[in-house]
């Protein structure tokens, strides 16, 4: 290829070519391969050297450079371009002619995005065939000082001790600029362009400098003073091509740490107190320390100490975190009669050491008098707890203690108990002698590991009558007491002596805990028995008890003695009632029955008499079942139809329950129904439904909103039939009569019989009425209606 380049692109007008010798001419050229191996020049490449290109050019679309085969073609040449920039991301930054194959930017170019392009041309015929190889373009944007360096942070922080010495490094600022560092856009220059100290006006020369080129601040002048000045506050600046371009601010804020040269001095020195005796734990007084150092710091913060005066160590005095004052107490009780005053020396320090820049002057101390109050002391218990140790089995009387106590002042003592849950003390209350009043029981729920706790109380008998107590810890050891008990004292035996599961198994128990419970020895002591019984010993708590020849069934009596393993051993004797019986397979004793009936029987004799109740007793309960239905039983008499009974007593279906309340003697709504049932749809209903409405004054019953009012009511039935296949038709007429009937509600509505009207002028239920008055009403016909409708004809019965 021929390269030609604008002069407008590059730094220089021409562009020198160099040869490259391929050394593999096999690749580019597999037709002159030799079988010899051998190799042979080829045509030698042209390397094109990279074109550099300006970022942020305003000349868009700029020729970069022009590419041509050098060799002669007969037809048509079409240069094609690839790679980043073109058909690759980021697209469409270059393009190239097709025709004359000049390299174009279409965009101005950012260095810090993209800081070169490496792209492919190619020389085509008009069918793509390759004309040539495809040579490499480097494309090298140019960088400009187009961007501002930039400080890591706003604001910075750092420290410095007073009484630094001019040099100190204090602390560093950074800055980055993002041009091209190779050039003189990126080389950085820090200064500082402002000082202010913190409080303000306390210093006004300039105490730091900075590294133009690291950005290290350090300390220029002497005088820094943590009590003058807190700190400082500095502007930076950053400029890059070398401090002469373009500049960023920010700020430095370095705070001036104290150091422990100011040691703390008491104020005053002298401080009188005073303290009463026998207490302890209290506060008697403070003391004052200043100190011109940081407050909350270690070089501020004070420790106080007793130097003279305390050999018994009574007094401790400690530090106020919040004041720094020293606190001064009693923590071990002072005695009047043994000293009245005492005069302690203070020292004060710091809880850092001092620096070795603060002035060599002596600790700094204070005088402190204290004077003992004296009152009237408490009875004192010699120690406290009084521990005995004594055998749950001590005799009454023993005494356990004694010489408990005394007064400091030389008073009358007065002892008592204040605690012995047990009740097993008795002390003498003017000596303090403590005796038992009984023996111990090591098993008492009072008795926790061994150790029986009681309170003792002694009061002195002076004016106030002070006292003081004392735990009472009596340790327990524990003795044979106790007997050891067999168990059980009856079973059974089977009477085969050759069974394994022939025997009964014993085991003791003992209230006496070890060692002088288990193990236990199991013995027979009578010779007699001894021929026919044995007993075996299975481990420390068990033994088993077995005949050794066959024995007829029946009762036993063998005496056993048992003894436990205490010191010294305890024996008992019991007698142990054993039941010789023949056993079933499964190695219990059967009954009577069951032994005459075999190991066939599929159940015990005694379950078979359980089963044999339970049928008995539901029979029983079938049979008074039965018996009850017969009482309740109606009997149909002949010719006195359906509805006739032979119970007087018997009321079903003769009470209606309609749920219907009303609301009240007022409630007219309650008949205000405007639904209609169809008089087809009732079928066969108990007669006392069908009766009208009666009870109610003419003009005060509800009437019907379906018909128009003041309509005479039609005429009901009165008679009913004789036969009983007539009283369908009865019902039929009742219902249609009552449909018809303007002054009631519905035949199918919940008919109310306790309206009474207004004031109650109703009725009773004895004066029952229809739409005619009661002298022209017959109620002959309610005593044909047989027994049940006998109390309502009853009611009506005009004699």
């Amino acid at each position: 290829y021929k390269i030609i380049v604008p002069m407008c692109a590059t730094y220089a007008s021409t562009i020198s070519l160099l040869q490259l010798e391929d050394l593999n001419p096999a690749a580019l050229y597999p037709w002159r391969q030799r079988s010899s191996g051998g190799l042979s020049r080829v045509k030698r490449d042209w390397i094109i050297p990279p074109i550099r290109v300006l970022e942020n050019s305003k000349q868009v679309p700029e020729n970069l450079v022009q590419i041509k085969s050098d060799k002669i073609f007969t037809g048509e040449v079409i240069y094609k371009l690839e790679g980043p920039g073109v058909d690759q991301d980021p697209k469409n930054l270059f393009e190239i002619d097709d025709k004359t194959g000049w390299i174009r930017s279409m965009i101005p170019l950012d260095r810090e995005k993209y800081r070169s392009f490496t792209l492919k041309a190619f020389a085509l015929s008009p069918s793509g065939e390759r004309l040539e190889n495809p040579s490499t373009i480097e494309i090298v944007v140019l960088d400009q000082n187009d961007n501002r360096p930039n400080f890591s942070q706003k604001e910075f922080a750092g420290s410095v001790y007073e009484f630094s010495v001019p040099g100190t490094s204090v602390m560093s600022v950074t800055a980055t600029d993002a041009d091209d560092p190779t050039t003189d856009n990126a080389i950085l220059s820090y200064s500082i362009i402002g000082q202010e100290s913190i409080p303000l006006l306390r210093i006004n020369k300039t105490m730091f400098g900075i590294n133009n080129e690291t950005g290290a601040i350090y300390t220029r002048d002497v005088g820094l003073d943590w009590e003058v000045v807190k700190g400082f506050r500095l502007k930076l600046q950053v400029a890059d091509m070398s401090g002469m371009g373009l500049t960023s601010l920010a700020n430095a804020v370095i705070h001036v740490t104290d150091i422990n040269n100011n040691p703390p001095r008491f104020s005053p020195d002298q401080y009188t107190m005073s303290a009463v005796e026998n207490k302890i734990d209290f506060v008697i007084g403070w003391v004052n320390a200043t100190d011109n150092d940081e407050p909350g710091t270690g070089n501020w913060e004070t420790k106080y100490t007793i130097a003279k005066g305390n050999p018994s160590r009574n007094f401790a005095i400690r530090t106020d975190p919040v004041t720094n004052e020293g606190i001064l107490s009693v923590v071990k009780a002072l005695d009047y009669e043994s000293q009245e005053v005492y005069t302690l020396t203070l020292t004060v320090e710091n809880v850092n050491p001092l620096s070795i820049k603060a002035p060599k002057n002596p600790v700094s101390s204070a005088t402190v008098v204290v004077t003992v109050v004296n009152e009237n002391e408490a009875p004192r218990f010699i120690k406290d707890p009084i521990e005995i140790l004594v055998p749950e089995s001590v005799d009454p009387g023993t005494v356990l203690a004694s010489n408990i106590a005394y007064d400091p002042d030389n008073a009358k003592l007065k002892y008592d108990i204040l605690r012995d849950p047990e009740g097993w003390l008795i002390i003498n209350h003017e000596t303090g002698e403590i005796a038992a009043r009984k023996p111990f029981n090591v098993l008492s729920p009072h008795v926790k590991n061994n150790m029986y706790n009681a309170v003792i109380r002694v009061t002195d008998t002076d004016a106030g009558g002070i006292s003081t107590t004392a735990s009472l810890v009596i340790t327990l050891w524990e003795t044979n007491d106790f007997l050891p008990q067999l168990f059980p004292l009856m079973g059974t035996v089977c009477s085969e002596s050759g069974r394994k599961t022939s025997g009964l198994f014993l085991t003791a128990v003992d209230e006496d805990l070890p060692p002088h419970a288990e193990p236990f020895t199991f013995h027979l002591q009578d010779m007699n028995v001894s021929a026919n019984w044995t007993i075996i010993q299975v481990n420390e708590t068990h033994a088993v008890l077995q005949p050794l020849v066959e024995l007829e069934t029946g009762e036993y009596a063998v005496t056993v003695l048992v003894t436990d393993s205490g010191t010294p051993s305890l024996s008992a004797y019991a007698q142990v009632n054993v039941t010789v019986c023949p056993c079933g397979k499964d190695g219990e004793c059967k009954t009577e029955a069951a032994a005459i009936f075999g190991t066939r029987v599929g159940v015990s004799f005694i379950a078979l008499l359980v089963i044999m109740a339970s049928i008995a007793l539901l029979l029983l309960l079938l049979l008074l079942a039965v018996a009850v239905g017969n009482c309740r039983r109606h009997h149909m008499k002949k010719g006195e139809g359906l509805l006739v009974g032979d119970s007087d007593e018997d009321i079903r279906d003769n009470i209606l329950n309609y749920d219907e309340q009303g609301g009240g003697e007022e409630d007219e709504n309650a008949f205000n129904i405007d639904l209609l049932r169809n008089p087809t749809d009732v079928g066969p209903l108990p007669i006392s439904y069908y009766p009208p409405v009666s009870g109610i004054p003419r003009g005060k019953q509800p009437l019907r909103k379906d018909y128009p009012d003041n309509l005479p009511s039609p005429s009901y039935p009165r008679k009913p039939p004789a036969d009983p296949t007539d009283i369908e038709d009865f019902i039929n007429d009742g219902l249609e009569a009552a449909d018809h009937d303007p002054n009631i509600p519905p035949y199918d509505t919940a008919l109310i019989y306790d309206y009474e009207g207004d004031g109650s002028l109703a009725g009773s239920l004895s004066s029952i009425a229809s739409a005619s008055s009661d002298g022209d009403q017959d109620y002959d016909y309610l005593n044909d209606w047989g027994p049940r409708f006998k109390k309502l004809a009853n009611m009506y019965d005009p004699r």
